[in-house]
């Protein structure tokens, strides 16, 4: 009820706003203008006492809606952590007296400027509602890993250390993945000198030993239904049995599974079994159990061996991976190691092009092969002959002619592919095509070559984790890493990306902390990264929905699906509260506690529109808080200057645009529109995925609106910003600026 509600401001004069700024002037404003009850002044808000101040305002009297006016709301995070009272920030240091000149000319502008922070915050802060948690789930501390590799047991370690129940599940009879039929690995420790022991055994038995970790082998996930914090797990064995699990958020370490050789007939895989993987001499090494390896067709001892490196990697060619991956150079030293420690004075070569040795142990690594008298030759293999013996084609790329050599055993440095499930977006883009029967033969081109689902997910958007490229799972490796579009869900190891073990073992540490996390945010009904802590989520007014379904496909995270009557169904611990949905509906009937069509609507309306005769334009400015908003902040910081006549606006993300924003701004009698969001490059930076991209579709439009309306299409613009463009941010704002002057007010104006 509005009678509940009571509404306090509070202006910061420190870090020179005082000195700038009539405080006066913007406390009568937030009061006269913004109809704040109360509104008080401090010399440094952020300090104890006034942190204090609203801290007793809010428990004696009764105080539920806080506007600070003060610095950016990307600082002093800490201090104004009110999470019992609704929030908003009015931006006085970073948005006005930084980008502005402090000379006597600028004085009017710049307070006007401040005049309209304080307006739009409050204009704000009256259409918000206090947020709260949905109650959908209690703390569910249970941790699924799927997948018993290296890194699947790693992350069930971890989550185990800290205290977390796990449940660890393995397709296979045994723990221990790829690597557990590993002779030895590649050291992780100085000096770097020889292959070390494998770790898996010692992990199995750690494993085993700890109460806290339930292993189900011969399992897979049947089905996964609900949210972070109330997954609902249907497990089955082989044996034809069945068991549901609680969870509260998992960690799929499924690991990679080896590149097929036989895509590579000129090396002669399919013709001799004297040609080996890399992953096959493994199982050579440890099948000699510390004697001499042995070549597989007539068991004899191998006296020369050359591999080949890049076999089948980093090449355009069909049925070749388009990728290096990694570590298959450093894999190649180990191997050749084996040979000297096993086989004596091994003729041992490795034919390389450009080798690459990662890590702060690889250089070291690499020279203790050279110590071995491991052979490294610079050379491209063209092809291997098969016969009594084996004979390697090449082109020496030092002394620059073809030449061959003779050997025992050729070993094929082979990439490492995904053990991902089918792609979910893949059957979804097929909605696209209007023709049934094309969609349908489509759809089973892309069955046919899917892999088997993994996690068997119920979710409206597919059944698996989203690819990001060549198979590999998605996570926004820039920003956050392990964070899937599947909240509460976290890829790590190799599925992700090629990595070696310890990179692997690095990976499953840090997704098993994120899978803690998510937990726990869930049991407290707040959001995950990156708007970590919001208790807020997506609520829609049923009779206003027309059933159009684009809040559940445009939805980046999976967090709606639909009930038996097509409406969305929310689940508010899936949701990152990115606003994507809101932004989508044409009929703006969804909305958050805190963040809405409305509170936007009303920042825009409730800036001060000149007259025409005052030639004061006004642009607005949309920015994303995760780079565009930043960008400006720092911009202010370094002193580049920003047109007065701008209004920034900081929304949650460009997916949640509302057309409205546009049109209501343009018929309020803003000059100019400057929407700025995060970059969609190849590996997307969009914090919400595609959020950028689909304002840009959305966006497409407006032109042929604005021309209906009269209106320059360049009154508009949209722009992809990263958070280090400091400079250009504030010259897209000042650019717009150039435009309305050149083209004139606008004629709503009038």
């Amino acid at each position: 009820m509005a009678d509940d509600k009571k509404f306090a401001g509070y202006i910061c004069t420190g870090c020179g706003i005082g000195d700038r700024l009539d405080a006066s002037t913007l406390e009568q404003v937030a009061t006269r203008d913004g109809k704040m009850q109360s509104c008080k002044q401090s010399e440094m808000l952020c300090g104890a006492e006034g942190v204090q101040m609203i801290k007793d305002d809010i428990a004696n009297d009764s105080v539920t809606h806080v506007m600070i006016a003060a610095c950016s709301r990307r600082a002093k995070v800490e201090a104004f952590n009110f999470t019992d009272v609704a929030l908003t920030r009015a931006n006085l240091r970073e948005g006005v007296i930084w980008v502005r000149p402090d000379t006597d000319e600028n004085t009017e502008t710049t307070q006007e400027m401040a005049d309209d922070y304080i307006r739009m915050a409050c204009a704000e802060l009256k259409a918000m509602n206090k947020p709260a948690p949905s109650g959908e789930q209690e703390l569910n501390k249970n941790i699924l890993v799927v997948g018993g590799g290296i890194t699947g047991m790693t992350a069930a370690l971890e989550a185990a250390a800290a205290g977390y129940p796990v449940h660890l599940v393995e397709k296979s009879g045994a723990l221990g993945g790829a690597v557990g039929g590993y002779y030895k690995v590649i050291p992780t420790r100085s000096p770097y000198a020889e292959p070390a022991e494998n770790p898996v055994p010692a992990m199995i038995e750690t494993i085993e030993a700890n109460d806290k970790i339930t292993v189900h082998l011969h399992s897979t996930i049947a089905k996964t239904d609900g949210a972070p914090g109330r997954f609902s797990v249907e497990l089955a064995t082989e044996s034809g049995s069945s068991q549901t699990l609680s969870i509260g958020a998992m960690v799929q370490a499924s690991g990679w599974k080896p590149y097929d050789a036989n895509q590579l007939p000129e090396f002669a895989y399919d013709k001799s079994a004297d040609v080996v993987t890399n992953h096959e001499l493994e199982a050579l090494a440890v099948a000699a159990n510390g004697g001499p390896i042995k070549r597989p067709s007539d068991g004899k001892e191998v006296k020369s061996v050359c591999f080949i490196q890049n076999a089948g990697q980093c090449s355009d060619k069909e049925g070749h991976l388009s990728y290096f991956s990694g570590v298959t150079d450093l894999i190649s030293i180990k191997q050749a190691m084996y040979f000297k420690e096993l086989n004596g004075d091994c003729d041992t070569t490795i034919l390389f092009d450009n080798l690459r040795t990662p890590g702060a142990g690889g250089e070291d690594f690499y020279r203790a092969g050279q110590q071995a008298m491991v052979t490294f030759s610079k050379g491209i293999a063209s092809e291997v002959v098969a016969g009594d013996s084996l004979t390697v084609k090449f082109q020496d790329k030092i002394l620059n002619e073809e030449t061959e050599m003779a050997c025992d055993l050729v070993v094929l440095a082979t990439g490492m592919e995904p053990n991902s499930g089918p792609d979910p977006y893949a059957l979804l883009a097929l909605e696209e095509i209007e023709d049934l029967d094309e969609r349908a033969k489509k759809q089973e081109e892309i069955i046919a070559v899917a892999p088997p689902s993994i996690l068997n997910l119920e979710y409206r958007q597919g059944t698996d984790l989203p690819h990001l490229k060549n198979g590999f799972t998605d996570s926004h490796f820039i920003c956050f890493p392990y964070e899937t579009r599947r909240t509460g869900i976290y890829a790590v190891g190799p599925v992700r990306r090629p990595m070696d073990i310890q990179q692997a073992r690095d990976d499953a540490t840090g997704g098993a902390m994120k899978a803690i996390q998510a937990a726990e945010n869930a049991g407290k009904g707040r959001a995950a990264h990156p708007r970590s802590g919001d208790l807020s989520f997506p609520t829609f007014r049923k009779e206003g929905c027309t059933q159009c379904k684009r809040c559940t496909v445009e939805c980046p995270f999976g967090a709606i699906n639909e009930d038996e009557e097509g409406y969305p169904m929310y689940n508010e611990s899936r949701c990152r509260r990115c606003g994507t949905c809101m932004g989508a509906c044409p009929v703006r009937v969804i909305s958050f506690e805190n963040y809405s069509v409305n509170t936007v609507n009303e920042q825009i309306k409730n800036c001060e529109i000149p007259e025409e005769w005052d030639e004061k334009p006004r642009i607005l400015v949309l920015a994303c808080e995760n780079d565009a908003y930043p960008a400006l902040d720092q911009a202010a910081q370094a002193g580049v200057e920003v047109n007065p006549w701008a209004r920034v606006v900081p929304i949650r993300c460009l997916g949640s645009v509302s057309l409205s924003w546009v049109t209501d701004a343009l018929n309020s009698g803003y000059d100019g529109i400057v929407l700025m969001g995060c970059r969609r490059d190849d590996d997307y930076q969009c914090h919400f995925v595609r959020g950028s991209a689909m304002a840009a579709e959305r966006m497409s439009k407006v032109g042929d609106t604005l021309e209906s309306l009269n209106l320059e299409p360049e009154r508009v613009e949209l722009y992809e910003v990263a958070i280090t463009d400091i400079q250009r941010a504030p010259q897209l704002i000042n650019d717009m600026a150039d435009t309305v002057e050149k083209i004139g007010l606008s004629p709503f104006k009038f």
